[in-house]
């Protein structure tokens, strides 16, 4: 596999010495999780849905404890005792259903891919099994879907990725490792562009790759954005990706150093813009792990797109997740953008 990382001289021109950061707050929040002492709340995930928005659902794990299922009244609709997942995601898979794998570490030694099916009508999680995740402590994971059907991420937290191509087609889901790549040190969050096989990755202390994962192509990486403590903080957590058209938008990164979000535009990973989630209605968020983003609309208080961020400090309640309308965001975006 072959690690490409940008210039200095070009990374230092793409993100300014100074970093304007704009301020929003949430529009609602989960219950808090039940793990009540310490670090438990990680990383969320969002069902859209189509024909009653306000109806839609959220994902979200208690790295200690299982999975919740949320309304976005923020009332739990559901929990699946489960232990130690740490991230998840959900993908739509047509007559396969919604389908939510987790990152499952209660085995240090060997990751495993949790597997759901989610009942959207009723707001259950229905088992279907567990498939390899690689060997090593698992962390993060984000899904694919493809002409080929269904491939997890599984990122280590040793830094290793494992592409694995997932079949659902039989009595209970099985799991095929199809290459694992490599980053440095620590890594965790990630997010796959189906538009154009680019699979993205947080290495925490250092910054964003970005991967071809087309199985007919090599596995090269690029070092996209360098953790410059100007508009990306380490740690680099969670990651999430904002579509629009063919190849556009936006890859947001939880700044988790400075309990920010930087935005960088698509394709070209050019910084474009930070922002925070600030005490308003309902709390701010501050050490967030993970995050996700949907575009389209939620209902009322969600127009134009929902974010969805884990909140590492929601005294005197556990940890929760904040809602955050992307109509705002953009916002505070242009508004800050106008006043420089």
């Amino acid at each position: 596999m072959l690690l490409t990382i940008w210039s200095a001289a070009a990374l230092a021109a793409a993100a300014p010495p100074s970093v304007p950061t704009v301020e929003v707050t949430a529009r609602g929040e989960t219950a808090p999780v039940a793990t009540a002492q310490g670090d438990a709340a990680d990383d969320p995930a969002i069902w859209r849905n189509p024909a009653r928005p306000g109806e839609s659902l959220i994902v979200g794990t208690d790295k200690k404890a299982g999975l919740y299922v949320y309304g976005l009244d923020g009332k739990v609709r559901d929990f699946a005792a489960a232990g130690r997942l740490n991230n998840v995601d959900l993908i739509d898979m047509g007559t396969a259903g919604v389908i939510v794998v987790a990152s499952d570490r209660n085995d240090e030694a060997q990751a495993k891919l949790q597997v759901w099916r989610l009942d959207t009508a009723a707001a259950k999680l229905q088992p279907l099994g567990a498939v390899t995740g690689g060997a090593g402590e698992a962390y993060g994971v984000c899904l694919l879907r493809d002409a080929g059907g269904l491939t997890a991420f599984s990122v280590l937290k040793h830094g290793a990725i494992v592409q694995v191509r997932i079949a659902l087609d039989g009595a209970a889901p099985t799991g095929r490792i199809v290459r694992t790549m490599q980053l440095p040190t620590q890594t965790e969050g990630c997010v796959a562009d189906p538009r154009t096989g680019t699979l993205y990755v947080g290495e925490e202390d250092r910054g964003i790759w970005a991967f071809d994962v087309r199985e007919d192509r090599p596995a090269e990486a690029t070092l996209v954005a360098t953790v410059d403590r100007a508009h990306l903080f380490d740690d680099v957590e969670g990651l999430a990706l904002m579509p629009v058209g063919r190849d556009g938008g936006w890859l947001i990164a939880s700044s988790q150093g400075d309990n920010a979000y930087a935005l960088f535009a698509l394709p070209s990973m050019k910084p474009a813009g930070r922002f925070r989630v600030v005490a308003g209605r309902f709390g701010g968020t501050e050490e967030t792990d993970g995050i996700a983003v949907m575009p389209g609309s939620f209902g009322k208080d969600y127009p134009a797109g929902l974010f969805v961020a884990q909140d590492g400090h929601n005294q005197p309640a556990p940890q929760n997740f904040k809602l955050v309308s992307w109509r705002d965001v953009r916002a505070a975006l242009r508004k800050g953008r106008a006043r420089r």
